[in-house]
C-alpha cells in the first residue's frame, strides 16, 4: 500500500516576507537524500507510526506526545548562528506567533528544545517535539536565499511543531497530477498517498498555496514537472509565507 506524508496547505496571509527573493523551482529542503521526504528527521517510533495510524499523514501528528506543551516551543541558537541570522529567524517565529496562539521562548534550563544550527549541508527538522534537544538545521546562506529564505525557516519550524508536507492527502489526485516518469529513481516514495482511514484534513480544503507544499519540479530527474495542479494559474511550492490554511491547521492542532 502506498504511504505518503502531508501537512499544512493554503493561500495568502497578512504578513509578507521582509526580503523578496527569486522564486526557486526546487526548495533546498526538498533536496536531501537521507531524510524522509528530503528534510524530515523522523524517530523510529514515527517511522513505525506511518503504518499504524499514530501519525496523521495529511496534516500533523495525531499522537499528542509530539506537541509542545502550553502551546510554547522552546528554542536556542548554536554558536555558529550569527546575530543577523538570529534576528531573521526570530522574525519568522514572530510571524507564526502573531497569526496563531503559539509562543516561542528562548531556552534557559529546559531539557526539551529546538537548537538551530547552520552547521549543515541542507535544511531539516525533526517532526514535533522529541522531549530532549533536537536540531533544526539551516545551511549557511544569505538572508532571503537557500535555507534562509523566509518561508523556508517557517517551513522547518512548522515541521518542528508537528506537521508534515502538504501534497499527499488521500484526495490529492483530485487536485494535482503526479508525473511519475519525471521523478528521480529512488524518490518515488515521496509522492505516495494514504487513504482517509489514517489521515485527516481538519475539515479544511486542499491548498495549493501552502508553505508546506512541494514545488512543481520537486525531485525531478529531467527538470520537467513532477506535480501538475489541476487548477490553472496556481503556483505550488512557495517559500515566502504561511497561507491562511497553514495558519488554520496550526490553530486547530493546538486548539487555539
Amino acid at each position: 500500500m502506498k504511504w505518503f506524508l502531508i501537512a499544512c496547505c493554503a493561500v495568502g496571509v497578512s504578513w509578507a516576507s521582509p526580503i523578496e527573493s527569486p522564486r526557486i523551482l526546487q526548495p533546498k529542503e526538498e533536496m536531501g537524500d537521507d531524510l524522509f521526504e528530503g528534510d524530515m528527521d523522523l524517530t523510529e517510533e514515527q517511522k513505525n507510526s506511518l503504518f499504524d495510524g499514530l501519525v496523521d499523514i495529511r496534516t500533523g501528528l495525531l499522537n499528542e506526545k509530539y506537541r509542545w506543551p502550553n502551546k510554547t516551543l522552546i528554542y536556542d541558537f548554536a554558536e555558529d548562528v550569527n546575530t543577523e541570522q538570529r534576528d531573521w529567524i526570530e522574525k519568522g517565529l514572530q510571524n507564526i506567533a502573531s497569526n496563531t496562539c503559539l509562543k516561542f521562548v528562548r531556552r534557559t534550563t529546559e531539557k526539551g528544545y529546538v537548537l538551530v544550527t547552520t552547521n549543515s549541508t541542507g535544511c531539516s527538522s525533526n517532526v514535533g517535539r522529541r522531549g530532549d534537544r533536537q536540531l533544526l538545521k539551516l545551511k549557511n546562506a544569505k538572508l532571503g536565499s537557500g535555507c534562509f529564505k523566509f518561508g523556508t525557516i517557517i517551513h522547518e519550524f512548522i515541521h518542528a511543531l508537528g506537521f508534515y508536507h502538504a501534497q499527499s492527502a488521500y484526495n490529492r489526485d483530485e487536485y494535482v497530477t503526479i508525473n511519475w516518469e519525471n521523478i528521480e529513481p529512488g524518490h518515488e516514495h515521496n509522492f505516495e498517498i494514504r487513504d482517509n482511514k489514517t489521515t485527516t484534513m481538519y475539515d479544511l480544503e486542499y491548498d495549493y498555496g501552502s508553505v508546506m507544499h512541494y514545488s512543481a519540479t520537486s525531485f525531478s530527474v529531467n527538470g520537467k514537472p513532477t506535480i501538475v495542479p489541476a487548477q490553472d494559474g496556481v503556483v505550488i511550492g512557495q517559500r515566502e509565507k504561511m497561507s491562511d490554511l497553514d495558519i488554520e491547521r496550526i490553530k486547530r492542532m493546538y486548539k487555539c
